[in-house]
């Protein structure tokens, strides 16, 4: 809040410049260097250099000696700080209306909205040139630019400002403007829409409200000009039509915070990341290899005594224990490793070998019954015969399709158990995740950046902080301590959605292991929210998590189960979200018919996840996005802070200091 009792000691009474001081203080835009912070909070910002321009135009009215210069000296003054906070708003605002225009229900709405505030911005650029070049212009220009704009016939900046809340805020109703319809409609739309604008439905509405407000504020600052300016050169005192645009001003500011106030509330603020264009492994996506893999094995090596007394399906977990005659266990790369859930589909195939640097087995194989297991084409290595035969005239020896589970260089399968946490002793929180694979392990890496006064974030300072490069081989490096091993006991992994409390954000993440489940973890800071500042974060931080297990007697987890799984980048479909909170998936192998079971899902989605503009965040999840017949994507979530609680009714009326 502005005080003003300091004034006369550091400005002459006279000087209009002590007037605006006090202004420049509540609108000043928080800079370092060239860079400027900015964040979702620009619209606290915006109802400040309101209700400031309400105070300040107060006392200039009743200054006697004003001058034109020291008029529009102090009009300069507040338009560039203006000019500032209009760029930080402006692309976002843009970008939202632009991307919530796809909505044809609300189209025509927002082709008007977007009319509206492009003919404030016309008014405001030449109300801009003419503060900034005063010299250049005649007043008789200034005196009709003045007149238009505080008319009420249509068109002028006063009409327009009534037109605009008319549109946006009331309709025929409170229930039937355009943000009351456009935060239902993206209800009904899902979230598909926001993947791609990279903001979650509650900073959609957020920042399109800022693009509003700020055009609400440059109406504001137009008609309180065209007053003054018109009372400068005797054309009358209008006083009485000033407290009335103030009120208005007041009565239109506090309509549509109650709004906002109503649909933030009830707005999500998940965010994720939709499919790309394109598939690029290492930047799109990554991947848990050969932790289960189809694999072609006879049944006497599948025994210590090298018989063929069973069948395939008594082999439910066992290995490799030879290479009888050298037949075709010669011809493939050995499962060192458990052989699990062997079953018979006929006598005699031929197999298709793919090239060892693909990290397949095979490209497909075809029975000789007619069935094919993966997708048959051209055999570039050229195919090999696999035949069962009679042994001692009673045993016949078959060749049974098991999973292999096997450890080694051929399979990563392990994630990051250390935890990630932001550099909170400089005030820095995570502002984004993507998944990443160094050395063969998974991490779940965090961008971060500063954290500044009323959930600004310090864009100059937003980087992805460097994963750790230990590897599993090096001494000191622990399984179940640095990392986590995926094996066929040991696949789950938990799909939560986690928040942080009221008055913490979020600061870390990390994986740690309940039983045979890889559970997610948030590390969450208390902050304050008008400073910026966390408080005490070595003491106030805390992990949360939810421990939850598919055991539990109360509520277990359910399983996500994948119906026939093939290659998630081979679906000609986008993948979208079938899976919430307080679920689990394993991971298991692609479909035996579809791609021979050779590949391990889901896959693992790489994409950089972070807002378009950098916010802070209450939370962080894991989810399953996926399709008819595709392995899907294990896919993170952020929840961005929800603003809605710092939304609240001002008072413009002019305060006694």
């Amino acid at each position: 809040m502005c005080r003003y009792n300091f004034w006369p000691t550091m400005f002459e009474k006279n000087n209009l410049l002590f007037i605006i001081y006090p202004l420049l203080l509540c609108c000043q835009t928080v800079q370092k260097g060239d860079a400027i912070f900015v964040g979702v909070g620009n619209i606290l910002e915006i109802i400040e250099i309101g209700k400031s321009v309400v105070e300040v135009m107060e006392h200039a009215r009743n200054n006697e000696e004003k001058t034109e210069m020291k008029l529009f000296e102090y009009l300069g003054i507040i338009n560039s700080k203006l000019d500032k906070l209009n760029q930080q708003i402006d692309a976002v605002g843009t970008n939202t209306i632009s991307m919530v225009q796809k909505i044809v229900e609300l189209q025509l709405r927002l082709n008007e909205l977007s009319d509206y505030v492009n003919r404030m911005n016309n008014y405001y650029r030449d109300y801009d040139n003419y503060v900034k070049n005063r010299l250049a212009f005649e007043v008789y220009t200034v005196e009709d630019f003045s007149t238009k704009a505080i008319s009420s016939e249509s068109g002028s900046v006063r009409t327009l400002l009534e037109r605009i809340h008319a549109l946006v805020w009331t309709g025929n109703d409170i229930d039937s403007g355009l943000m009351i319809k456009l935060s239902g409609a993206l209800k009904e739309v899902g979230g598909d829409m926001f993947c791609h604008a990279k903001q979650s439905p509650q900073q959609v509405l957020y920042n399109l409200y800022n693009t509003i407000a700020i055009t609400e504020l440059k109406g504001h600052i137009m008609i309180q000009f065209s007053y003054m300016f018109h009372r400068q050169y005797k054309k009358g005192n209008f006083t009485g039509e000033e407290q009335v645009m103030i009120d208005r001003y007041e009565e239109r500011t506090n309509k549509a915070i109650e709004v906002m106030r109503k649909v933030m509330t009830n707005a999500s603020r998940q965010l994720w990341n939709c499919d790309p264009k394109k598939h690029v492994k290492g930047e799109t996506y990554e991947e848990i290899t050969q932790l289960l893999q189809g694999f072609v094995q006879n049944e006497v090596d599948l025994n210590s005594e090298g018989t063929c007394r069973g069948n395939c399906a008594e082999y439910t977990f066992t290995k490799s224990y030879d290479c009888f005659d050298n037949l075709y266990c010669r011809q493939q790369r050995r499962c060192n490793g458990k052989i699990i859930n062997c079953q018979y589909i006929d006598a005699d195939m031929s197999i298709c070998p793919a090239n060892p640097l693909s990290g397949r087995r095979y490209e497909y194989i075809e029975y000789d019954n007619g069935r094919v297991f993966g997708r048959k084409q051209r055999c570039r290595r050229g195919s090999t015969k696999a035949d069962s035969w009679t042994r001692w005239l009673f045993w016949q020896c078959s060749y049974c399709f098991c999973l292999c589970d096997e450890q080694g260089s051929h399979s990563d399968r392990y994630v990051n158990m250390r935890p990630s946490i932001a550099d909170t002793d400089n005030n820095m929180i995570v502002t984004g995740l993507r998944f990443v694979k160094k050395n063969r392990i998974i991490h779940l890496q965090i961008q971060e950046g500063k954290l500044m006064e009323r959930g600004r974030v310090d864009i100059s300072t937003v980087h992805w902080v460097p994963v750790e490069g230990y590897k599993i081989t090096d001494r000191k490096i622990y399984n179940h301590q640095d990392y986590h091993t995926f094996t066929w006991e040991n696949r789950a992994l938990d799909l939560d959605d986690l928040e942080a409390g009221p008055g913490y954000i979020l600061t870390g993440i990390r994986f740690k292991e309940i039983g045979s489940h890889l559970n997610l973890e948030i590390y969450v800071t208390e902050f304050d929210f008008d400073t910026g500042k966390l408080v005490n974060p070595r003491s106030t931080s805390v992990w949360k998590d939810n421990p939850n297990t598919d055991s539990s007697n109360s509520n277990p987890r359910t399983k996500v189960h994948l119906n026939q799984p093939d290659i998630p980048i081979r679906s000609p479909s986008p993948s979208v979200p079938d899976s919430w909170s307080d679920q689990y998936i394993e991971f298991t192998n692609t479909d035996l018919n579809r791609d021979a079971g050779q590949t391990t899902v889901p896959f693992l989605d790489a994409q950089k996840l972070e807002s378009l503009q950098a916010v802070p965040l209450s939370g962080a999840g894991l989810f399953h996005k996926g399709g008819p017949f595709s392995g899907g994507f294990i896919t993170p979530k952020l929840i961005t802070y929800d603003f809605s609680k710092h939304l609240k009714a001002v008072d413009s009326r002019i305060r006694k200091c």
